[in-house]
């Protein structure tokens, strides 16, 4: 894991949105969310290009459910949802080195193979569907007192939530929709709500 583990994680599959983002800092974590239906050589096709985006500028790119296609791409870790391999299975795939983000809703969901949990979804979202019901700034809480490893706050995120998921304990937040409207004016946002 980086030494300065990312407070931001962007979730996309928007490449204007990565150069945007990556126009304001690159202290940021990228994680790319292939579309179901997006073949797997699509999804290597974008990710790659991330990754090109990425490197020069040192900013972890992250693969969201698509272990293969970050392995094989060369991304610097994925992250699994509930329904998606299990972590133990996971990290076998990804090997030691890499970074490893795990979905969880409530103490219980903690795993040692996680490199930092996504803590979630703490508010309500639309822009994934199927969701269980928000676990609230109190869920968020409960996981960050019981884990080892950073808490990354996610869904209906937005720069103003900031303060009181920090104050439960969340290392920080992942953006989906509040990014995907202003790039690189809500990523200046929740910059300067999280320094």
């Amino acid at each position: 894991m980086q030494p300065q583990f990312p407070r931001l994680h962007v979730v996309t599959d928007s490449l204007p949105v990565v150069a945007a983002v990556l126009s304001v800092t690159s202290a940021v974590a990228i994680q790319v969310r292939v579309q179901d239906d997006v073949t797997d050589r699509a999804a290597f096709a974008l990710v790659t290009s991330v990754l090109e985006l990425c490197r020069p500028r040192g900013v972890m790119c992250l693969v969201n459910d698509r272990l293969d296609v970050a392995v094989g791409a060369g991304a610097d870790g994925a992250h699994v949802g509930a329904d998606d391999l299990p972590p133990a299975a996971a990290r076998r795939v990804l090997g030691p080195a890499a970074v490893l983000g795990v979905t969880c809703r409530a103490p219980a969901g903690i795993v040692p193979q996680a490199s930092y949990l996504g803590v979630g979804p703490a508010y309500p979202t639309s822009t994934k569907d199927g969701l269980p019901d928000p676990i609230g700034v109190s869920g968020v809480a409960a996981v960050a007192a019981a884990a080892r490893v950073p808490v990354i706050a996610i869904a209906g995120i937005t720069p103003a939530r900031v303060p009181e998921l920090l104050a439960a304990g969340a290392y920080g937040v992942a953006a989906v929709g509040a990014i995907a409207r202003d790039p690189a004016g809500a990523t200046a946002e929740f910059l300067e709500a999280l320094s």
